[in-house]
C-alpha cells in the first residue's frame, strides 16, 4: 500500500500543477504542446517526486521537487541534472529534460526527467544485469568542460571526515548504547590510521562517474522490456569504481530493503560479472585490491549515517521521517550486527 500523502505533499502537488499550467513549454521539445495531470509518485528524505502525464496519454515524466541536500550544495538540483546530462546516452539512467533552480515560480528546485516504470532490483535475479549496468556507467567519458562532479581526491580521508562528523551526533547523545559507542570509537580510531592507505588510489587512479547510492530501491527493473536503470543521482562523484562496487555489495546496502546478504562466493560472482564488461585490463586486474581497501570505509560510512539518523529520528531530523527507514535503523544499531560487519575484516 502506498504511503498516505502528507499535507506538504498535497500542497506541493497543487503547486506543481499550477507551475505546469502557467509555464510555456515550447522550449522543452518533449513537453511542448502537452497539458499534464499530476499524481504523487514517491518521496524520500529530501525530494518529492510526482508523475506528470500528458492528457492524451502519450507521455509520462517525473517532476522532482528538491527540498534539501546531503552533500551541502546550494545548487543540489542543478548538480543532479548535470550528472544525468553526462549519462543521458547510456540507456541505463533517466534522461533529464528540464531543470529550474530559480525558485521564482516554486520555492524549491525542480527537475523533470524520464519516467521509468518497473520494480526495485532483486538481488537473487538481477546481479548480472546490475554488474553490466555499473560497468556501462563507470566507462562513460565525461568531457572536462561539462564534468562538475565533486572529485574524490582523497577518498578514504573524505569518508573518515564524514564519519567523524556523523558519529559525533551518536557519541554525544544520551540515547547512545555504551557498548556501541565504545566499539564505534575504536572503529573511528582505526579509520584515522588506515586512511593513509588511500595513496593507493592516488598513485593508481581510475576516475569515473560513481553514483555512491546503489541500493536496490534506486534501480528500476522493467521485466516486460528487459531493462534495468539506476535512477537516483543525488550524490554522484568523480571517483574510483570501488566506491559503487563496495557499496552495492555491502550488507548495509543489501539489507536496507531486503533480507539478502551476499556470501563470499556471491560477491565474487558479482565482481567477476562486472569485470567481464570492463574493457580496461588494468582495472580488471586491480579490482580485488581496490575493493578490499574500500570495503571497511564504506561499511563505516553506512553505520555512521545509521547511528546519526537513529538519534535524529528520535528528535530533530531535517528530512522526511520514513517508517521503513526507522525500522531498519533499529536493526542496524545492534552491537552484534555491527561486529558482524567489521570483526571479520579488522579483527577488532
Amino acid at each position: 500500500m502506498p504511503p498516505v500523502p502528507s499535507d506538504l505533499e498535497k500542497d506541493l502537488l497543487l503547486k506543481v500543477a499550477r507551475y505546469l499550467r502557467q509555464r510555456n513549454w515550447d522550449d522543452v521539445p518533449v513537453m511542448a504542446g502537452h497539458r499534464f495531470t499530476v499524481s504523487p509518485l514517491a518521496r524520500g528524505e529530501y525530494n518529492f517526486n510526482y508523475r506528470i502525464s500528458a492528457q492524451d496519454a502519450s507521455l509520462e515524466l517525473v517532476f522532482r521537487v528538491n527540498r534539501g541536500t546531503q552533500i551541502q550544495r546550494n545548487d543540489q538540483v542543478l548538480y543532479e541534472y548535470r550528472a544525468l546530462d553526462l549519462l543521458k546516452d547510456t540507456g541505463v539512467t533517466p534522461v533529464p529534460h528540464f531543470v529550474d533552480d530559480t525558485r521564482s515560480r516554486l520555492e524549491y528546485g525542480i527537475l523533470i526527467m524520464e519516467y521509468l516504470p518497473g520494480e526495485p532490483l532483486d538481488y537473487t535475479r538481477d546481479l548480472e544485469d546490475a554488474a553490466r549496468l555499473l560497468a556501462v556507467i563507470h566507462q562513460v567519458k565525461a568531457p572536462e568542460a561539462r564534468n562538475t562532479l565533486i572529485r574524490e581526491e582523497a577518498p578514504l580521508s573524505l569518508i573518515y571526515e564524514e564519519c567523524a562528523g556523523l558519529l559525533g551526533t551518536y557519541f554525544d547523545s544520551d540515547l547512545a548504547d555504551d557498548g556501541i559507542r565504545s566499539y564505534l570509537r575504536d572503529l573511528l580510531h582505526w579509520a584515522h590510521e588506515a586512511k593513509a592507505k588511500e595513496v593507493y588510489y592516488q598513485e593508481d587512479p581510475w576516475p569515473c562517474i560513481v553514483n555512491t547510492e546503489v541500493n536496490s530501491g534506486n534501480f528500476i527493473v522493467n521485466r516486460k522490456k528487459k531493462t534495468l536503470h539506476l535512477v537516483d543521482w543525488e550524490m554522484p562523484r568523480w571517483g574510483d569504481p570501488s566506491q559503487d562496487l563496495s557499496h552495492f555489495c555491502s550488507p548495509l546496502t543489501t539489507l536496507w530493503k531486503s533480507a539478502f546478504r551476499m556470501t563470499g562466493p556471491s560477491k565474487q560472482a558479482f565482481i567477476d560479472a562486472y569485470a567481464r564488461h570492463i574493457n580496461d585490463r588494468h582495472l580488471r586486474d586491480t579490482l580485488g585490491e581496490r575493493i578490499a581497501l574500500r570495503d571497511p570505509f564504506v561499511y563505516l560510512r553506512g553505520i555512521s549515517w545509521s547511528a546519526m539518523a537513529w538519534v535524529a529520528y528520535q528528535g530533530q531530523f531535517a528530512g522526511i521521517k520514513n517508517p521503513d527507514t526507522w525500522h531498519t535503523l533499529q536493526r542496524y544499531m545492534d552491537l552484534a550486527f555491527i561486529r558482524s560487519l567489521f570483526d571479520p575484516i579488522l579483527k577488532l
